[in-house]
């Protein structure tokens, strides 16, 4: 196995092989996925043997979007919810400059801890504020479009 087939796709794109096994499998769980109780799968083990495996309806749903990130030909990363994030990687998560991820820091948007001179996130205050940004753009955009419907604009 080269070393790039090794390597986790947070620092590399997947390969075109590797983007059509994705959709393929991706392909296959969706038609089978029930969200009420998950879905079996038959693993087939090198000795012949098949072994079944349930996954809840979450794992399987969490599967499921990490095959649509690779079939897509992105690269991701996980992240433990409970994940200390330094300034420089919360603002790389949230898509922002560090300075401006600073402000939001010091102005109390986001609940940081520092220790000595450096701050530090975690990841769920990161996601709950990503959470928030988002509906708020999302509720501004929906009233921008209600008004531009009622000024006939639309």
């Amino acid at each position: 196995m080269t070393a790039m087939a090794r390597d986790a796709f947070s620092h590399r794109l997947p390969s075109r092989v590797e983007i059509a096994n994705a959709d393929g499998l991706r392909q296959i769980m969706a038609s089978l996925v029930d969200e009420e109780e998950g879905i079996t799968l038959e693993i087939l083990e090198a000795k012949g043997k098949s072994r079944p495996v349930t996954l809840t309806p979450a794992i399987a749903q969490t599967f499921l979007e990490v095959l649509r990130l690779i079939s897509s030909g992105r690269g991701f990363r996980l992240i433990p919810v409970s994940a200390q994030l330094t300034t420089q990687e919360a603002a790389d998560l949230l898509n922002v400059s560090r300075p401006f991820l600073i402000k939001r820091l010091e102005a109390g948007d986001i609940p940081h801890t520092k220790i000595g001179r450096h701050r530090r996130i975690e990841a769920k205050d990161l996601f709950a504020y990503k959470d928030r940004r988002d509906q708020e753009r999302a509720d501004a955009l929906a009233d921008m479009a209600a008004l531009d419907m009622r000024e006939g604009m639309i």
